[in-house]
This record gives C-alpha cells, structure tokens and sequence, in this order.
C-alpha cells in the first residue's frame, strides 16, 4: 500500500474510538486552562495509540505533548479542546481535537517511512487565553517545522480572515449614594461605563475596514436605588494585523478615559490571556492540503469564486508567525447555523460531523505526507529550523 493508503487504513482502524473522544468531550464541556477531563482523554488515547507522551507542558494543566517517530521535518497537528461559556462546543473543539488525533495516528504509520517525526500539541484556551502563545514563549515550537490543523464552519475554506485580537476587561470604580435621597453625592459607575460605550459606537463610523469592537456588560450595580459604585465589562477589539490593533486600541482606550473623565469615576483596564495576531497561511502546504481534501471529495468552489473569506480569531495565527501553518475551514452541516450559536453546538456529533472527524484527520494526514515527499518544500521548511 502507498503511504497515504497506510495512513487512511490507520485513521479509520482507530475511527469509532476518534467518535467516542469527539462525543465525549462534546458532553463535557469545559472553559479555558480547566480542560482537565477533555485534555486527558485525548492525551491518553494518544499515548494508548503509541505516542511518547508528556503531560503539563509549558507549566499548564492541561497541555501535553505526543510524539512518535524521530525524523528530520517535524510536523505538528494542533489539539483544542476548550469550550465556550453558555453555549459548549458551538466552536466545534471536539471535532478540531479528534480529527488532529486521528491525522497524528495516521502520519504516525508512516512516520519512518517519510523520516518525520510527527508531534500531537494538546493546546488549551484557544477561545480568549492563548494557550498556543503559552506553547510558542516556552519553546515547544522552536523545533517544529509545520503546523495544522482543521476548524469545523458551515461552509469549506482554504482559509478565514483571521483577525488580530485584544480581549481585555475594563472597571469603572465610583461612589454609592441613595439615587433619590441624595445621587449627587455618588460617582456613578455604571453611567462612567455608559459613556464609553456609546463613544465606542460613535467612533464605530470612524473605523477602518476590517477594524471590530464588541463587548458585554459583566456588572452594572446591585439594585436600582443605589449609585452604582461599580461596573465592569469585557471586550474585544480586532484589526486586520497586530500592528493595525495597536492603533485601534489607542482610540478604543480614549473612549473608556472620556468616560471617567466625565463622571469622576476610576479607570482600570486588564488584559485578558495573549492577543493574537492576524494569520499568515502557508501557500504551499495549503495547495497540498486542497488536493487532499479534494480527493476525499470537498470542494472549494467559495474560493475559487473569491467569495469574502470568514473573519475569525485564533491563537494559530501567532504560530502561523513562527511556523510555517494552515488552519482551513471544515464544512459540517449546520441548517443555517453559524459558530458559536447553539444550534451549531448540535450540529457537532451528528453522523455527518462524526464523518468530517475521520476527513478531517485524513486531509491532515494526506497534507503531511504530501509536504514530507515534496522535496522542494521540505527542503525550505527544513532550512528555516
């Protein structure tokens, strides 16, 4: 059999327990960092399948490291596997975390072959903390000479806009009063939060394509007769390169100033995990990747009609900095949903996302033995680490 036969007969021998760990961490949904029982079980289904495993790498938890084999290009399958609040995996993580499984036991038969070594990261926190930054500073991608990994969307994409990113939290700090009896004795807090925002919305006019602001209210007060003394949202801002976000984040930062400026009230900004960066596909590992995923018969035809690409954020856009990647979009069947809705939560273990698990994991694995024997691109990933 040729190495891509190998490959696909090893994904699919291993492909009802990929199932099982896609289902499973789908009904175990967990937030970022706190991945404990959904790191564990794709970890250990790695290390039952043959791979040297190491476990709370990088100082984290829930991150671990598989590898097998020992060749010159190393190649690593990324692993998510963290939740959203409220809604679970309506980003699909378990599909993500299952299917790069899959493509690492699938490179891993013919690891010696192709003279690889192939590396499967657990990546905790990709939804707002960064876990693959927390990979990328400690080093464990200094010796990588690829990266992948597929994300589930309702349509397939070669690739999404990925946006650069802050997440960071703002707290307004003011002065209870009795709001009939005596309000002009306290700074509201809340009016302080107010403010900003609607001068975020103004200044939304102002912004430059490809430039986003959303947030939530997390505290506002704590009843309607007392000043609020306190109010804290949450927020994002994205631009079209960190370089871009920098400048936003400038006139973003004036609009919660102006408002404490206005009511008196203090000013505390957090930032929340790392931010990430826009994201840089590589050409010539993504053509290897259209012809693998063709032949399992999906098709491209949103990019060829050059259809706007989907904007999104991921931590996989910083390795995309560092380490030659992909990140192309998955099409599962959705009926109209989008990400993080959660009727696209459901639309995660159904019999056709069970089956893009198992495409999935070939695509990837089929991308890599594609990269392996070109030897014109192997050659330029090698001479880069």
């Amino acid at each position: 059999m040729s190495a891509r036969e190998v490959a696909a007969s090893a994904i699919q021998r291993h492909g009802d327990d990929l199932v099982t760990l896609s289902h499973f961490i789908h009904a175990h949904p967990e937030l970022g960092y706190v991945e404990f029982e959904s790191s564990a079980a794709v970890a250990t289904l790695a290390e039952e399948a043959g791979f040297h495993l190491e476990r709370d790498v990088a100082d984290l938890p829930t991150a671990f490291r598989a590898t097998m084999g020992d060749g010159d290009l190393n190649i690593v399958f990324c692993a998510e596997f963290d939740a959203l609040p409220d809604v679970g995996h309506a980003c699909g993580h378990n599909i993500i975390a299952a299917s790069s499984l899959g493509a690492a036991i699938g490179l891993g038969a013919v690891a010696d072959e192709l003279n690889v070594t192939v590396t499967l990261l657990g990546t905790p926190s990709e939804e707002g903390g960064g876990g693959k930054i927390d990979l990328i500073n400690a080093g464990y991608f200094n010796d990588v000479h690829a990266a992948m990994m597929v994300h589930p969307f309702p349509t397939e994409r070669l690739d999404a806009l990925c946006l650069a990113v802050d997440h960071f939290d703002v707290t307004f700090e003011g002065k209870e009063a009795h709001a009939a009896a005596a309000p002009w004795v306290g700074v509201n807090a809340l009016d302080a939060l107010t403010i900003s925002q609607v001068a975020i919305g103004l200044l939304r006019q102002q912004l430059r394509p490809g430039d986003l602001v959303h947030g939530i209210v997390l505290e506002g007060g704590s009843a309607a007769n007392i000043i609020p003394s306190r109010a804290t949202g949450r927020f994002m801002a994205r631009s079209l390169t960190s370089d871009r976000l920098a400048e936003l984040r400038v006139r973003i930062n004036a609009c919660f100033e102006a408002g404490a400026l206005a009511t008196g009230a203090s000013l505390r900004i957090e930032e929340i995990g790392s931010a990430f960066s826009q994201m840089e596909s590589d050409p010539d590992i993504l053509s290897h990747y259209r012809v693998a995923a063709e032949a399992l018969g999906r098709s491209f035809t949103l990019d060829d009609e050059g259809i706007d690409r989907p904007a999104i954020s991921t931590d996989m856009a910083n390795v995309s900095l560092v380490v030659p990647s992909i990140h192309p979009m998955l099409m599962i069947p959705t009926n109209g949903a989008v990400n993080h809705q959660p009727e696209f939560t459901a639309a995660c273990i159904t019999p056709e996302a069970d089956r893009a698990v198992l495409a999935g994991a070939i695509a990837l694995a089929h991308t890599a033995i594609g990269v392996a024997n070109d030897e014109k691109l192997r050659a330029r990933l090698m001479a880069r680490a």
